[in-house]
């Protein structure tokens, strides 16, 4: 009970660990609570995720001094290649040599041993892995949580970063907007013929997207990258339990010949399609983070990217109160962080949801349609600039700690 800290942070993925690590690079102190066991969350196989890091939160990672620990493990994306279903008039994002790549590809993996790790070294953070929260209590004081072995822990301002089905957001009765796009995202690894050259593929097809991100060559100098490739729910189940062959021809008959010939697909992993979107991102003492506070489609791969910009903001408006005298958990500073967050998450949300809809329309007229259109932004470098700012998130009012 005596070790009050600045923050009570529920939930130590991938959001919430690096939240604990920028706020202790503000000096802030946290305890960081999470049901899940590190062990497995590193295990190798458990999660063959992978996440596209923008620019922008490239730029984060280095200020929290996390890029040296990442970088062996980064591959670049160089060009991002946009087709609708692999016909003429494809859009070509290349970024001048002086704006440096679009992003960095990192297996999650990764991703969380380096966070783990650094935590372990800082004194300002204090992990509290496979834990069960009892309950929470939120007042004009202070905040405090009670685990299921009955250690309470306290602090000044309690953040939900548990993700898409956040307790903490639902038992603070914050209304969300939800909807279900009825797909699945199914997620495997491929080794294949040709070097990707750091192009990650976006071709969309009438039933969803389906991506391929690069990854760096495995130990044996074999090409890999990442598929994320999004079926509709009524052919989901079907879809995971074709067996190795079928399931090998599926996906070369999506991807052409843009990598060469397949020559492994992984093991399988597939999780639902939904967006939704929280009306208010803070209430008395508590903030929202991440998933918590919005859930986007993964067609422009800006979920976890999303999550790093609310971290940014978050610490840099609880560190500039702090210099001014003022309580993390204080009302004016909550209110500052939602009306920097809001906007930009829900504009994020409805261009992502927009798009899904837009590439989901059927028949040969809308797919003309969507290629004229793609031509022409091909053709217009202003379009195309603005575009890749998107996507390298570095475009909108930056937290410092975004910013390179």
């Amino acid at each position: 009970m005596d070790d009050k800290r600045d923050l009570v942070i529920l939930g130590g993925g991938l959001v919430g660990m690096t939240l604990a690590l920028a706020a202790a690079k503000n000096g802030l102190s946290s305890h960081v609570v999470d049901r899940a066991d590190p062990a497995d969350l590193t295990a190798e196989g458990f999660d063959g995720r992978a996440s596209a890091i923008s620019t922008a939160s490239w730029n984060l990672f280095s200020n929290i001094d996390l890029a040296d620990a990442l970088e062996p493990f980064a591959c670049p994306i160089e060009r991002i290649a946009v087709s609708d279903q692999l016909k003429p008039g494809q859009i070509d994002f290349v970024p001048e040599p002086e704006q440096g790549s679009l992003g960095r590809m990192f297996e999650n993996r990764r991703l969380r041993l380096a966070l783990y790790e650094a935590a372990e070294r800082e004194p300002l953070i204090a992990f509290h892995p496979l834990s069960e929260v009892a309950e929470r209590a939120r007042g004009p004081h202070g905040v405090a949580v009670r685990l299921a072995d009955g250690r309470t822990l306290v602090g000044s301002l309690m953040v939900a970063a548990e993700g898409r089905r956040s307790p903490t957001r639902e038992e603070a009765g914050l209304a969300v907007a939800t909807w279900d796009y009825r797909h699945r995202a199914i997620i495997a690894s491929l080794v294949h013929a040709r070097p990707h050259g750091g192009t990650a593929w976006e071709i969309f097809w009438p039933a969803g997207p389906f991506a391929l991100l690069p990854m760096q060559d495995d130990a044996e100098g074999r090409h890999r990258s990442a598929l994320v490739w999004t079926v509709d729910e009524k052919d989901a189940a079907g879809t995971l339990k074709l067996g190795d062959r079928a399931f090998h021809a599926e996906i070369v008959k999506r991807m052409g010949d843009v990598l060469g010939e397949v020559l492994s697909v992984g093991p399988r992993s597939s999780f639902p399609l939904g967006f939704h979107h929280t009306a208010r991102i803070v209430d008395e003492r508590l903030a929202l983070v991440g998933d918590a506070a919005h859930g986007i489609h993964p067609i422009a791969g800006q979920g976890l990217n999303l999550g790093l910009r609310d971290v940014g903001a978050l610490v840099e408006v609880i560190a500039e109160g702090r210099r001014l005298g003022l309580d993390p958990g204080d009302a004016q500073l909550l209110d500052r962080y939602e009306r920097w967050r809001g906007l930009d998450a829900f504009s994020v949300a409805l261009a992502t949801d927009g798009l899904t809809r837009l590439f989901g329309v059927p028949g040969r007229a809308a797919s003309a349609v969507r290629r004229f259109g793609m031509a022409g932004v091909q053709r217009l470098a202003p379009l195309k600039t603005w575009f890749m700012d998107e996507a390298r998130g570095v475009s909108g009012a930056l937290p410092d700690l975004l910013k390179g």
